[in-house]
């Protein structure tokens, strides 16, 4: 795989495939180590919880438009996903674009997904949907923090498409990867984008949190990503 110009900081927190729920994560690359063993579970238990707010108003667009390059790399942000996850990843014109890839071991499903350009095989999934965020905080955010949290690393990751949009903008009181091996570090990833940008959980989704990582009580947090404003030229959404 040809190197990411200029984003070797991207997180590789989200793509641990084929790993048991006691697995834990790794922090992603310039951005320091995980916290200890425990520490998703300790931060589930540390969100704040609040009602549903009201899906009024929401509109993708208010999260800036798709796959801004927020980090000032060159590439778009679903290319950077793309060349962080798959293997064997071919490009066209350049090292930005990427036509071809394989994703090994898909984390939802399970299953090896070949990618190319064009098909619908993979998509890049927002683990924390910009829905569920808008009805939990991000309705209250100005347009760089928006924007940040659409674009951020720590909350991105390909996977099968039938399987993410079998998700659609669910919590994890309403949907869990189908592939049970992935779900403690799914959780864990979730958490730590919830407590990074501050949204709120509701009770029945905190319960599902601490159910989850109750079984692998080792599970630690993913940490890195982007900052959570993003470049002033974006701002003006």
């Amino acid at each position: 795989m040809k190197r990411l110009r200029g984003g070797t900081a991207v997180a590789a927190v989200l793509i641990l495939a084929a790993v048991g729920c006691k697995q834990q994560t790794t922090g992603s690359a310039g951005s320091g180590s995980t916290a200890g063993g425990g520490a998703a579970l300790t931060a589930a238990d540390s969100l704040t919880v609040k009602g549903r707010a009201p899906k009024t108003g929401y509109d993708r667009s208010r999260f800036g438009t798709p796959w801004a390059d927020t980090d000032s790399n060159g590439c778009d942000t679903r290319d950077d996903i793309l060349k962080r996850d798959l293997k064997d990843v071919r490009f066209t014109g350049g090292d930005c674009k990427v036509s071809y890839g394989v994703l090994e071991q898909d984390p939802y499903s399970g299953k090896e997904i070949t990618y190319r350009r064009g098909r619908s095989q993979v998509d890049i999934d927002h683990v924390v949907a910009l829905s569920d965020a808008w009805q939990k905080g991000a309705k209250y955010w100005d347009a760089a923090k928006r924007i940040a949290l659409a674009n951020d690393p720590l909350n991105l990751l390909a996977v099968d498409a039938s399987a993410n949009r079998g998700k659609g903008d669910g919590d994890t009181a309403t949907w869990l990867p189908p592939n049970k091996a992935y779900r403690c570090t799914y959780v864990a990833a979730q958490v730590a984008v919830k407590k990074k940008y501050e949204l709120w959980v509701t009770a029945a989704e905190q319960a599902a949190m601490k159910k989850v990582l109750s079984g692998c009580p080792d599970q630690a947090l993913p940490s890195g990503g982007n900052p959570t404003s993003a470049p002033s030229r974006f701002r003006a959404n």
